[in-house]
């Protein structure tokens, strides 16, 4: 028959050793009546037919299909590489070379490594790691992220990406450089880890950038406003989350250059954000994605939240934009006691007052210099205010939450408070996707003159956030017992994504280089839970969340510390919470029964420094966990069997490692108490230097006061942010470039 003649026959024999337990006959069958096709119509039909068969019972057909879609590949790959279809994958040499002669790859790889050095690489590559991803996991990693030339024919295959990623991020090691390369292969193509969207997509590519996210925080004045989007637009067009802090703008009804009643507020700004985010896309793929947060103290705060309702004033919406709120303590203290809440105007609080609000918080539970200055403000006679019960503000926010899933929730103290690096600046908001929290300040221009025929513009620049995000996939890397092997290379793969990587705004290259920040995450947490048999709602998971996350972060500080001690501490270590060992007492390290060394690793990182001022977060994820075959970041499955919806196919997707024993421990997340995951959440964030993407998941007939109670439980719990409220009733998206 006909698919016997091609290449890469199907090996049906093969096929029934790997799938005892699957009626791969069916399949020998079905091929052997379609005998009159050509082969490339056969591989697409079996693979259709693999899919049709995908049930509950029977999820192991994903890989049977991801085998068929892998053969297929490798075809096309061999025809447009000209090389021997005898073997899966060409010579790797000669992948480098073509794809730079076609100007897909930078120049740069083939200048740093030798053809030696490249084809003692590719003798590395191991083809059979391919047979570890479900279908929908090839096929996304084929559609979207492997090289392509301008016509969209296939010339990379899923090992060969995963060995120029390790390419270009040690590219610049000086010391056991291949072996380096080797060891970054080696967590990518088992799947014990993924990197960034940006990173998975750009890296070796002549266009793009590796961050994933990044914040940026806007001054009260034209230029820093207009100079703001000019920024943002800059980095939508080349992929990337952005948050936007706009709490420092002045509100609508202020007084503008002594003129009262002259300024239009945040919303028009917010318009423009819009506006640029649906206007320069991320390179045709997706429009851009933006965030922008308020305090609940400004004036503009309910015209805020009424932003991206779909009833209205539509010249008062902003649909395309992503909200969240920054809340006090103080704030939900009102909540919780039914009190007056006042907004201000940070304009007139900075005139009349001679600070800004927004500069403080409060240093302890229950006090500090927020809660100082605010009722310094109360009480000041000439500076006018709005009052309103502080409930009515949170009802808006639930209303626009159930309705839109937005505003996300920051929890301002909680976050300064625990701050590694709160003696170098302040953290207003937080990103897009509520993971990253980091010092954060204005960019101002200094002055503005000709010399020599040119304009010179100079500015101050601010600290503006720049994150770059990988991910540990739980499940497969714990049941390996590879944590303590993974964690250190996957430190300094995200690392040296620091100084590779080039980011259109220059304030964000010299934050960058100052902290030196990454987000070390995780995924697959409901995989992991129901691989080893722990239900969610059960003290035992609440105690594993505790132990794994301890473990992460004791070898996320060591590696980073060891980075310290080989390349040098990140500039604003000295006087850091790492450097006086603040970090490890406010987390109750030094005082708490351990198997780990704390004290012991807060001595070496006293005296070797810390190469990272920030560490971990915890992102969304939901397009790489796909890829690696898992379930997204922390969060349960929304159901055991389901189909994925993308633009132009439609495939059918079970929970990961769905057997008899595992599918007890899958329950819905529309169905688990969020109590539970509050509480697990609790245990985790204690070990996390940043934030966590948080969901809550409700019932569309979800009553406000439980509803608000889960909100207070998770203040109380110390949260530093939520992400979307999901109710049964609401679709909401997952920003692409914080997937890791």
């Amino acid at each position: 028959m006909k698919i016997l003649e091609v290449s890469y026959e199907i090996n049906f024999d093969e096929l029934m050793k790997s799938f005892p337990k699957l009626p791969i006959q069916s399949l020998k069958n079905r091929a052997e009546q379609m005998d009159h096709l050509d082969s490339s119509t056969i591989y697409e039909q079996l693979i259709l037919e693999c899919l049709s068969y995908i049930s509950m019972d029977e999820p192991d057909w994903t890989y049977v299909a991801a085998q068929l879609y892998s053969k297929k590949i490798y075809k096309e790959a061999a025809l447009n590489r000209n090389y021997s279809d005898e073997q899966a994958y060409g010579d790797f040499y000669s992948l480098l070379k073509k794809l730079t002669e076609l100007d897909i790859y930078e120049k740069d790889l083939l200048n740093t490594y030798s053809k030696e050095d490249i084809d003692e690489l590719g003798t590395f590559i191991s083809p059979e790691r391919d047979q570890l991803f479900t279908y929908l996991g090839v096929k996304m990693l084929a559609d979207r992220y492997l090289a392509k030339d301008r016509m969209k024919n296939i010339y990379e295959l899923p090992q060969e990406r995963f060995m120029i990623i390790a390419m270009v991020l040690m590219k610049k090691e000086t010391s056991n450089r291949l072996e380096l390369v080797k060891e970054a292969y080696w967590a990518m193509s088992n799947l014990y880890m993924t990197v960034a969207t940006p990173t998975l997509t750009n890296a070796g590519k002549n266009w793009g950038q590796l961050s994933s996210c990044f914040i940026e925080t806007v001054d009260d004045s034209l230029d820093s406003i207009y100079d703001s989007n000019t920024d943002i637009a800059a980095l939508s067009k080349n992929g990337g989350g952005i948050g936007v802090y706009l709490g420092k703008i002045r509100s609508r009804g202020s007084e503008i250059k002594g003129f009262k009643g002259a300024s239009s507020g945040v919303l028009p700004w917010m318009k423009q954000l819009n506006n640029t985010a649906v206007s320069v896309d991320q390179l045709g793929q997706r429009q851009g994605a933006i965030s922008v947060y308020l305090d609940v103290w400004h004036k503009d705060i309910f015209s805020f939240l009424d932003a991206k309702l779909n009833n209205g004033d539509e010249r008062l919406r902003t649909h395309d934009l992503f909200t969240g709120v920054c809340l006090p303590d103080l704030f939900m203290e009102k909540v919780e006691n039914r009190e007056e809440w006042y907004l201000f105007d940070p304009h007139e609080v900075r005139q009349k007052m001679g600070y800004s609000l927004e500069d403080f918080y409060d240093e302890s539970e229950g006090s500090g210099s927020f809660r100082q200055k605010y009722e310094e403000c109360v009480q000041h006679a000439g500076l006018s205010k709005e009052t309103v019960p502080a409930i009515e503000i949170m009802k808006m926010i639930m209303r626009s939450q159930l309705e839109t899933g937005t505003p996300f929730m920051f929890y301002r103290d909680e976050v300064n408070r625990k701050n590694a690096n709160a003696h170098a600046g302040m953290i207003y908001c937080t990103n897009l996707c509520t993971e990253i929290v980091q010092n954060q300040s204005v960019t101002k221009r200094e002055e503005e003159y000709t010399r020599d025929g040119r304009i010179i513009i100079e500015k101050i620049p601010g600290d503006f956030v720049v994150c770059n995000l990988s991910s540990i996939n739980l499940a497969r890397a714990y049941n390996d017992q590879v944590l303590e092997r993974l964690v250190p290379i996957q430190v300094r793969m995200l690392d040296n994504v620091i100084d590779i990587n080039t980011i259109p705004v220059l304030q964000g290259q010299l934050t960058n280089q100052k902290y030196r920040a990454i987000g070390l995450g995780t995924f697959g947490w409901h995989h992991l839970l129901a691989t080893n048999k722990i239900i969610w709602e059960s003290p035992e998971s609440l105690d594993f969340a505790d132990e794994i996350y301890e473990k992460i972060a004791y070898l996320t500080i060591d590696s980073s510390m060891k980075l310290a001690a080989e390349k040098g501490a990140y500039p604003a270590f000295p006087g850091s919470d790492w450097d006086t060992g603040a970090y490890f007492t406010k987390r109750g390290y030094l005082a708490s029964e351990s198997q780990y060394d704390w004290s012991g690793l807060m001595a070496d990182v006293k005296k070797n420094g810390m190469r990272n001022g920030y560490l971990q977060a915890v992102a969304p994820n939901a397009s790489t966990a796909l890829i690696a075959g898992s379930t997204p970041s922390i969060d349960p499955i929304f159901n055991k069997q389901y189909s994925e919806e993308k633009k132009d196919y439609r495939i059918p997707v079970t929970a990961p490692d769905l057997n008899s024993q595992t599918t007890w421990y899958y329950k819905s997340a529309y169905h688990i108490d969020q109590k539970w995951s509050i509480e697990q959440n609790a245990r985790r964030q204690k070990h996390i230097d940043q934030a966590i993407s948080f969901n809550l998941y409700i019932q569309n007939n979800v009553k406000a006061k439980e509803l608000l109670d889960l909100h207070v439980s998770a203040w109380k719990n110390k949260f530093k942010t939520t992400y979307y409220l999901r109710s049964t009733s609401t679709e909401v998206e997952d920003c692409e470039s914080c997937s890791s």
